[in-house]
């Protein structure tokens, strides 16, 4: 035993006082340090690496990033990508949150040297300013949360009119029925599947009738013999009407025509619109609701909108994209296909070992929104193989398959993130190249994502 390799191995506090990991422990924390100190020890315990090399291999084993969540660069032409964390956000929105990721004076008045009641006012501002339909606004943390405090505050023990055909799943197994049942709200369903008229929103008019809730069923779509009533309509009928936008348009998009947007919506006789601040206003995740002062006041001032409140992060960001450039989304949804088929003709040219091309691409809005949308562009067509060694990139690149091939589609590749897919194809070359145990041999590439 006393030649034992493994009795070589140091001790954790002796390797701990290295100043590149003192270092690292005031940067990553402690546990991620001694974790990394810990792997190396094993390997060492395992043969795989000399006690004398155990420094060295936790101080290369520490991590980059202490959160799981990896930066991908998406090449899907899905441009609002659910399961890729919806709307990217703006270089304003990324400066304001990394501006209120310290101390702020979110609640307090620098001026007077107090607490201040101006939590939220200015993103509140921002919004009003670009919804001067709206008397009031209010944020939550998102859309479901906007209606469920609705709901709750306006219809709790009364009833809610809503169609059938408007009793949507608005994505993971959530169905709007199961939201309002919770809320404590009654729900009576007017209409059929196809079609609801006027008269039966009026025919089901009562006492207990505590508002007309209208929801854009954003991610489906229905035709032939159908018909669905207008808000100026239903607004006639007295009882506040709900307008569940869901997609966050604030006003009219020519690219989205059938896409309701809050401001018409309010002009139309909406009281209130709920919206979402992920989707298609390309900010943060939040849940936005508009319309009458009294029934904002109302909502805000309930005891379960504390539960709904966002937090700095989401304020700042929300400001920032209200208030800032075109966020990446709208930049994305109106790309010019000229312009993406010279983006995607310069990258293709910069591969001519990946055997790249050049190929006409349909990218689609996302997100549960406009789903009978296609947005014409281009993308730069790669063998597949090439799909699982780009996911497993840093930064990861998510495309899609078609016929065989992997198609990075430009329109969601944001402009400046271009040397990095350079790098992550060109390095994908280089493994694909070393034969069957290169990482990204036999791979799939992602689906398209049309889930809410």
């Amino acid at each position: 035993m006393a030649d034992d390799p493994r009795r070589r191995i140091p001790r954790t506090d002796t390797v701990l006082v290295d100043p590149r990991l003192r270092r690292a422990v005031t940067t990553l924390g402690p546990h991620a340090v001694i974790d990394a100190v810990h792997a190396a020890q094993q390997a060492a315990r395992a043969g795989q690496i000399t006690a004398d090399q155990v420094l060295e291999a936790a101080v290369a084993a520490l991590p980059g990033r202490l959160s799981s969540l990896r930066p991908v660069i998406n090449a899907t032409g899905v441009v609002v990508h659910t399961n890729l964390g919806r709307a990217p956000l703006s270089l304003a929105a990324r400066d304001a949150l990394l501006a209120a990721a310290g101390s702020t004076d979110v609640e307090f008045d620098l001026a007077a040297g107090t607490r201040s009641t101006r939590r939220g006012q200015p993103a509140m501002a921002a919004l009003r300013r670009l919804l001067s339909d709206a008397s009031d606004v209010h944020v939550v943390n998102n859309n479901a949360a906007a209606l469920v405090l609705v709901a709750t505050a306006l219809a709790r023990g009364r009833e809610v009119l809503i169609s059938r055909g408007e009793l949507v799943e608005i994505g993971d197994g959530f169905r709007i029925p199961d939201l309002l049942a919770a809320t404590g709200a009654r729900l009576r369903e007017v209409g059929s599947t196809n079609r609801t008229h006027l008269g039966d929103y009026a025919e089901a008019l009562g006492p207990d009738t505590a508002l007309i809730l209208k929801v854009h069923p954003s991610n489906f779509t229905v035709s032939g013999f159908t018909a669905s009533v207008p808000v100026e309509a239903l607004a006639a009928l007295g009882p506040p009407v709900v307008y569940d936008l869901g997609s966050g348009l604030l006003a009219p998009d020519p690219l989205l025509p059938d896409e309701p947007d809050a401001s018409t919506a309010l002009r139309s006789g909406a009281s209130l619109v709920t919206a979402s601040g992920d989707k298609l206003l390309g900010g943060p995740q939040a849940g936005l609701i508009a319309g009458r002062s009294e029934l904002v006041h109302v909502v805000r001032r309930h005891p379960v909108a504390r539960a709904f409140r966002v937090d700095k992060l989401t304020l700042a960001a929300l400001e920032a994209t209200l208030r800032g450039p075109a966020p990446p989304v709208v930049q994305a949804l109106h790309a010019e296909p000229a312009e993406l088929r010279t983006r995607a003709e310069q990258i293709a040219a910069a591969l001519p070992e990946a055997d790249a091309r050049v190929v006409p691409s349909e990218g689609v809005v996302g997100g549960g929104g406009a789903p009978d949308v296609r947005l014409p562009g281009w993308a730069v067509s790669l063998p597949e193989t090439y799909a699982r060694a780009l996911r497993l990139a840093d930064p990861a690149v998510v495309g899609r398959l078609e016929h065989q091939r992997l198609l990075l589609d430009l329109r969601t590749v944001a402009p400046g993130e271009e040397p990095d897919l350079l790098a992550a194809v060109r390095c994908a070359s280089r493994l694909l190249a070393a034969g069957p145990s290169g990482a990204g041999a036999g791979g799939a590439g992602s689906a398209r994502d049309g889930t809410p």
